[in-house]
């Protein structure tokens, strides 16, 4: 695993002499300042945990199928579940304007020293931000066609997807109050599974200014080079965006996924590595900090594992958008730092989702389509039949079926 240079405290330090440092084959040569140091926390374990498997309950004619949660976290944290360190296959960018390039163009880099953007008001350049377009199946589209691009193989593959789903399944272990649903559909023995967006209640003013902090806080944390020759902040378009393709392996189940990365760093040897960004509140009294451990850490520490990513920086912000502190937080770490406290396992979601995918791929029938949900009263994951398949997948088997045998 690539590790980044020794850490150090560099919150209270002022240090100008730094530079972007040259850009090799496989990323970039460091000399741009230390890491962040963990912040620590003493918090006490979680209680009264359990889910599991099939029961009676009442059935619409949509319903095919349900997954109840009957089994316990102490069932779950026996199995070992193993999973493949994830490896790149492919990649893609989309840039203003909306294109999309089989290549790395809308990758930024990490500035290490974003110790040095203590204070900075998250809030500049909110008025000119360029919201995300919501892309419905055409980004999945993105996602297949890098795969054709790359004329990677799908004999042997079961999901192809977007990480964000199985951050969702990974989760449902022990968030059992946010409800969620995706598409499923099932094409020459591989079964694809779509993102879909629940409609979200009208956002605030406030709500739309805590959304742009993360956006700003990425902006600050990556290398730019018009802010390096002084130009000031240029306006924020959240559309842009770099795909990681990615191929693992979840207990019995191949799996290729999409994954959007924030920035990157490399080794002095120049070997690539990426890095998650991440906001959140001020850590300020104990129960900020249980939830900060509980709920944020546990999805912080999915997204990472789940695409191999090594390094999460976090920027912790006050109520009024101004970054206070950074801490740098190691993957592999996270697991170790809750587990003691008993909040949750890293292991139980892993069994979790091998339940879930297990229970899934051999429910659904080939060509058929389904919607996967989990809503209120959040007692079951539902399989509900759907009535049609996205274009995005129509349009990805023709293509295959075409270009010769699958």
């Amino acid at each position: 695993m690539a590790a980044l240079p020794p850490i150090r405290n560099m919150n209270n330090q002022t240090n100008r002499n730094f530079g972007r440092g040259g850009r090799g084959q496989f990323g970039y040569n460091n000399g741009r300042g230390g890491g962040l140091l963990p912040h620590p926390g003493n918090f006490q374990p979680r209680q009264n945990f359990g889910h599991g498997r099939f029961s009676n309950v009442h059935q619409d004619e949509r319903l095919v199928s349900y997954l109840k949660f009957t089994k316990s976290e102490e069932t779950l944290s026996r199995k070992s579940i193993a999973f493949q360190e994830p490896g790149e296959v492919a990649c893609y960018s989309r840039v203003e304007g909306g294109d999309v390039y089989f290549d790395d163009r809308s990758l930024r880099l990490f500035k290490r020293l974003i110790s040095e953007e203590i204070g900075a008001d998250l809030n500049e350049g909110f008025e000119t931000f360029i919201a995300k377009r919501d892309l419905g199946s055409q980004g999945f589209g993105d996602l297949l066609a890098s795969i054709r691009n790359k004329n990677i193989p799908l004999e042997n593959i079961h999901f192809v997807t977007y990480r964000n789903n199985l951050n969702k399944i990974l989760a449902t272990a022990y968030i059992k109050h946010e409800p969620w649903e995706m598409g499923v559909h099932k094409r020459n023995g591989v079964v694809y599974l779509d993102v879909h967006k629940l409609p979200e209640k009208p956002q605030s003013h406030k709500d739309r200014q805590r959304c742009y902090w993360g956006y700003s806080f990425e902006n600050l944390a990556t290398e730019d080079s018009a802010r390096i020759d002084g130009e000031g902040m240029h306006s924020i378009d959240a559309n842009v965006e770099f795909c990681s393709v990615i191929k693992t392996k979840l207990g019995a189940h191949r799996i290729i996924m999409g994954a959007e990365m924030d920035c990157c760093d490399s080794t002095d040897d120049g070997r690539r590595f990426y890095v998650e960004l991440k906001t959140s509140r001020e850590v300020l009294d104990y129960n900020t900090e249980v939830y900060f451990e509980r709920e944020k850490l546990l999805k912080f520490w999915i997204q990472s594992f789940l695409a191999g990513v090594p390094y999460i920086v976090v920027g912790f912000r006050d109520d009024n958008g101004r970054l206070v502190r950074t801490e740098r937080l190691k993957t592999k770490e996270i697991t170790h730092k809750v587990k003691t406290k008993n909040y949750w396992q890293g292991g139980v979601c892993l069994a979790f989702a091998d339940e879930v995918l297990c229970w899934l791929y051999g429910t659904v029938k080939e060509n058929e389509d389904y919607t996967l949900q989990f809503v209120a009263p959040f007692q079951r994951l539902e399989l509900l039949q759907a009535p049609s398949c996205p274009e995005a997948i129509t349009n990805h088997i023709q293509q295959l079926r075409a270009d010769g045998p699958f």
